[in-house]
């Protein structure tokens, strides 16, 4: 896919405080490396380091847990989910006997209803929440999506409750929900992966608050890590 035409434009004609574009974002992504994601000011107005599942190892987790230090989350696209079998969890805690159906959340402070649907460790794993643990689950679900029955294996090597939860990108992807779930998807799928990722909000230890972008973006050159304005993605995805 040649989008680099397409880059030049955009970023000349769009001011950014951000030094990187969509291209090394796919770069690094393909590579198996990080790509530090902000969403928007309007929305969230956070940063998530995002890496393709299909890559994940103990060193990613220890990072994210490290650098990032918020949730760390499998995010995938919704055919994958349909195919699984999972629901969102606010639709299976609607189906439930729970009694108090008013504390199932429904749309965020910024508009969007969660993405969460159950939380898994791999069958494999003792406690779940070590780096070994959570990087083989990640992994393992991201080889799901190459097995012809898909269901079948996945409910032969998961267990629920678990230490990683798994969010399901809307369908229609940015055409439908613009959040950290469907743009780190979307990443992957332009970059030709497994449309299956590890997402993990970054965190301001001094602040007690979303790490701010100044501080991403520090964080970002001193590590050589993309950081992607989620308005490009969403522009090319407009436009394509």
């Amino acid at each position: 896919m040649v989008i680099t035409s397409f880059l030049v434009n955009f970023i000349i004609r769009t001011p950014t405080i951000f030094t990187m574009s969509l291209e090394s974002a796919l770069q690094s992504i393909k590579c198996g490396e990080f790509v530090l994601l902000f969403d928007s000011a309007g929305r969230e107005n956070e940063i998530d380091m995002v890496v393709a599942a299909e890559f994940v190892t103990p060193e990613h987790v220890a990072r994210m847990r490290q650098h990032a230090g918020g949730l760390l989350c499998i995010a995938i696209n919704n055919d994958f989910a349909k195919s699984l079998e999972l629901k969102y969890m606010h639709e299976i805690l609607a189906d439930s006997s729970i009694s108090n159906k008013e504390m199932i959340m429904g749309l965020a402070p910024y508009g969007d209803h969660p993405t969460f649907s159950l939380s898994v460790n791999h069958y494999q794993t003792y406690t779940g929440i070590t780096d070994k643990d959570r990087s083989l689950t990640i992994r393992e679900m991201a080889n799901i999506f190459n097995v012809e029955n898909k269901q079948k294996k996945f409910a032969s090597s998961f267990k629920t409750p678990g230490h990683v939860p798994l969010l399901i990108a809307s369908r229609g992807l940015l055409a439908a929900r613009q959040g950290h779930t469907e743009m780190s998807v979307y990443l992957t799928q332009l970059a030709g992966l497994t449309p299956v990722t590890a997402i993990c909000e970054m965190m301001d230890a001094e602040t007690y608050s979303a790490l701010s972008i100044d501080k991403a973006e520090k964080f970002a050159k001193q590590n050589g890590f993309p950081l992607l304005d989620g308005k490009e993605l969403l522009e090319y995805a407009r436009v394509h």
